[in-house]
């Protein structure tokens, strides 16, 4: 009996880092973020959106999310013939989940603003629990 082979799934590509809770680590999970999508053969526009909200997201677990001696872990997920990202990152401070601030805070004051460029320039982000005690805010972007 002759039947088509069965098609597989295109592969989700991973990467999984653990970085420290500080603005270096911040950078760092930035610029792994972009060599790793780079490497991927991700297109450009897809890998700049990223880029911004990588940074914020780390930014946002390093000032926020940190506890002395533990660190925030950055992992994607893409899928290239979908076109489809997944950003994650996961920090130690499940007691402060993140939220947009009121569209009237003060436009100088110097915080406030990381999460609005996420909700711009993803598809979809969200904030789960990462059990004992931390959390993990999720960013899906695609390709358009």
């Amino acid at each position: 009996m002759n039947q088509p082979a069965p098609q597989l799934a295109a592969p989700t590509l991973a990467f999984t880092q653990l970085l420290s809770s500080t603005r270096r680590g911040a950078r760092l999970a930035r610029l792994l973020a972009v060599t790793q999508l780079q490497s991927w053969g991700a297109g450009q526009d897809l890998t700049e959106r990223a880029e911004i909200v990588v940074a914020e997201l780390a930014a946002n677990a390093a000032l926020h999310g940190r506890l002395p001696g533990r660190c925030f872990r950055l992992t994607l997920a893409f899928n290239p013939l979908a076109g489809h990202l997944g950003v994650e990152v996961t920090d130690s401070r499940g007691d402060l989940l993140p939220h947009i601030p009121p569209m009237d805070t003060d436009p100088l004051h110097p915080c406030g603003r990381g999460l609005f460029l996420v909700a711009t320039l993803a598809d979809h982000w969200d904030c789960v629990p990462y059990p004992p005690s931390g959390k993990t805010v999720r960013a899906a972007l695609s390709t358009p």
